[in-house]
């Protein structure tokens, strides 16, 4: 797994994260808010798969496939 979530794009993840599932802890928005943890867990890891299966990086510098 090559990092494909740059520094805002993971800033971003993880305050939506966040707010989701806090909103869920105080009965704002029910249990749909845990889906929160999606997006909390792409930022922790710096790897989204929906962009791996889609080519898509927010990387400064993306990472080489297949360096010659």
């Amino acid at each position: 797994m090559t990092n494909n979530i740059g520094d805002i794009d993971r800033l971003a993840r993880a305050g939506i994260g966040i707010a989701l599932i806090a909103a869920a802890l105080a009965g704002i928005i029910g249990p749909w808010g845990w889906i929160g943890v999606a997006p909390l867990a792409t930022a922790l890891f710096g790897w989204c798969p929906a962009y791996s299966v889609l080519g898509i990086t927010t990387c400064k510098t993306p990472a080489i496939a297949n360096p010659r």
